[in-house]
Parts: structure tokens; sequence; C-alpha cells
């Protein structure tokens, strides 16, 4: 049976799940505020709970500290005006009501999106996503074809999907990777390194000394791409942190 609780360690409240099927100790800080988790097996004992967290205390305090600082989009309505961005770039949204389908591009310095009319908030974000899926499918390609050449490495599959927790996530069993559309977002740099990154969990499963240098040498600039990351303005809600050192092949 899986069990909640609430701790304070250091000054900070901890949401501890204990679930029977866990087998080891994973730390996360959620967003927008910091929320800490921490997933534990059921038999791990309070004293062995609290030196682990405490451990992490430092590389916690930091993310802790640069997500809440981290600007934040408003949540969008899909109304002409609002903002979009698209590689790294950002675009206003011009919105056409007229016809019966829609159709999206992306203009000069707009994305003019012509809907039905009548069209709902919600179908318009759902014609707009897939349109991103659109312009993430046709960069991919050449993406992983670059990334892998570099790397030496292949995966077996590639799949775009919308994740608020993750960059990229590999499946190191059977070699399929996933990306999250959100990268269509952020400058083309930063979908190389997510790629080159979950590449390298096939090589080194962990995210250890070796796993960094070997994105280094695969990737030199793969420190600015995460500063980018880390620097652009998020969606409303975005991502989780991972800060586990243990075998982890997300992102």
């Amino acid at each position: 049976m899986t069990n909640n609780e609430t701790t304070i360690i250091a000054g900070i409240p901890i949401s501890i799940t204990r679930k029977p099927s866990q087998k080891n100790l994973y730390i996360r800080v959620n967003p927008p505020k910091g929320d800490v988790t921490v997933s534990a097996p059921s038999d791990a004992s309070d004293e062995s709970i609290r030196y682990f967290v405490l451990r992490k205390m430092p590389e916690v305090t930091k993310v802790r500290n640069r997500m809440i600082s981290q600007p934040r989009q408003t949540k969008r309505e899909l109304v002409s005006g609002e903002t979009f961005y698209l590689w790294g770039k950002p675009y206003m949204l011009q919105v056409i009501f007229s016809g019966h389908q829609y159709h999206i591009k992306q203009i000069e310095h707009k994305i003019v999106m012509t809907a039905p009319v009548g069209a709902t908030e919600e179908n318009r974000s759902k014609a707009l996503t897939e349109w991103y899926r659109s312009q993430m499918k046709h960069i991919l390609g050449k993406m992983v074809e670059k990334c892998e050449k570099q790397t030496g490495v292949s995966a077996n599959a590639y799949s775009i999907k919308y994740m608020k927790t993750r960059w990229g996530s590999c499946n190191i069993d059977d070699k399929r990777i996933l990306i999250n559309l959100q990268l269509v977002k952020k400058p083309v740099i930063c979908l190389e390194y997510v790629v080159i990154h979950e590449l390298t969990h096939l090589i080194e499963h962990n995210h250890t000394n070796r796993f960094k240098a070997l994105i280094g040498k695969f990737m030199s600039n793969w420190m600015e791409a995460r500063q980018l990351l880390n620097e652009m303005p998020l969606d409303n809600l975005e991502q989780e942190e991972d800060i586990n050192n243990g075998k982890n092949s997300e992102s």
C-alpha cells in the first residue's frame, strides 16, 4: 500500500511517498513553486530518507531558487496579440475566423491561424499543438541523423510527445527515445542537446561523471544549450526537475 507523508528537512517541506514496488530513493523539484517530492521504498527508514535529502540539499536549493525565479508565460487563450515561440523566437499570434478548416502558417514575425467561425479555445489550442508537431517532425529527422553520427549510437525509435515533466526520456532496454514537443519552442540547439543526452544514456545509463564527459565530447556547447533551457520563459506549467544521480534515463 502506498503511504504519503510530509516532513520538514532543512526548513523545506518534503512530500514523501512510500511505495512497495519502489526500489530506490528519488527526489524531484516540481514547478511552479519548487515543491520537493521524494519517492521511497516502503521499508525505507525515516533516518535514511532524511540523510538522502540532506545529501541532495545543496542541489535541491539551487534548483528551487532557479525554478522560482525563472520567468513564466501567463496562461494562453489563443487570441490575437498573444506571443508564442517557435525555435526560440517570439511570434505574435493572429487569429482569423473564416471557413470551416484550420490553416496555420508562420509569416515574418507572426503566426497566422485561420480558424472556423465559432472555434473554441480548446480546439484552437489543439490545432496549434498539431502545427507545432509538424514543425518538430520537419526538424527532428535531420537532427537525429546528425546526433547519431556524433555519438556513434542509434535508437530503434523516436516519438514526439507533450510532456510536462521531461525534456526527453530514453527506454534503455528497448532503445526508444521520447522527445518533448515543447522543445519546438526553444532554440534548435536545445533539441540537439536533448537528443544527444538521451542517446548518451545508451552508452552510459546513469548521470555519472563519465556521462557528462561523453556529452562534452559529443557536443562541445552543451552547457550553453542547457543554460538556454533554464533561462528562457517557460510555459505556464512545464517541467519538474529530477536531481537524482542513480539510474535515470530521463532529462
